[in-house]
């Protein structure tokens, strides 16, 4: 095997190993050969992407996938195999868990209706004279400044219209974004606002 410094490589080799069409796979976890390209080839990739090919390649060893240490299948690794995916889910929580992710064993989520409430900037303006759907409680879920209903399909299949998502208000957009990850934002076009949930890319 040469040498594969970079993970987007790793991914492509997985496909070349799995005799798998490139474009194919790349659709399949959420990408397209574009993002394999040119300098691109050498930028990280979002933990999403991560998280399916894993759930639809569950023998690649995340450690090689994520390092380039190792072996690529787990299968090929001569240690308890309850150690392995033990010490895989603790280097997946250290890597990709996000500086807000706190755990909060018991919290109410308020529900807004961001249509009723004339848009996100008002709401978030102005929340506490904003009505309250109903309020939502997760056991153990990040810490949460309010949850909304998705409208649109832009974002489908991933998330249809009248999913729910919760959210937490960011401020300093210079540390707290974190690139390749989904946001909830809300853009004025002409005088209008459009609310939506996207991934947030870094321009070139």
């Amino acid at each position: 095997m040469s040498k594969l410094t970079y993970i987007k490589q790793r991914i492509k080799y997985i496909s070349e190993k799995q005799n798998i069409k490139k474009e194919f796979f790349f659709n399949s976890i959420g990408m397209t050969s574009a993002n394999f390209r040119g300098e691109k080839l050498y930028r990280p990739i979002n933990s999403k992407a991560i998280e399916t090919i894993l759930s639809i390649y569950p023998e690649i060893n995340l450690h090689w996938l994520v390092t380039g240490q190792g072996e690529m299948y787990v299968k090929d690794i001569e240690v308890n195999l309850s150690d392995e995916l033990e010490h895989n889910y603790q280097s997946a929580k250290k890597l990709f868990k996000l500086r807000t992710d706190k755990a909060e064993s018991n919290q109410e989520i308020p529900l807004y209706d961001i249509e009723a409430s004339a848009g996100l900037v008002s709401l978030f303006n102005d929340s506490k004279k904003t009505e309250i759907v109903d309020t939502l409680k997760i056991p153990n879920l990040p810490k949460c400044d309010g949850a909304v209903f998705v409208t649109g399909d832009s974002m489908y299949p991933l998330l249809k219209s009248g999913d729910i998502v919760a959210y937490k208000q960011i401020f300093d957009f210079e540390s707290d974004i974190y690139w390749g990850e989904m946001y909830l934002i809300s853009i004025d076009m002409a005088g209008e606002e459009y609310t939506s949930v996207k991934y947030i890319q870094k321009s070139e």
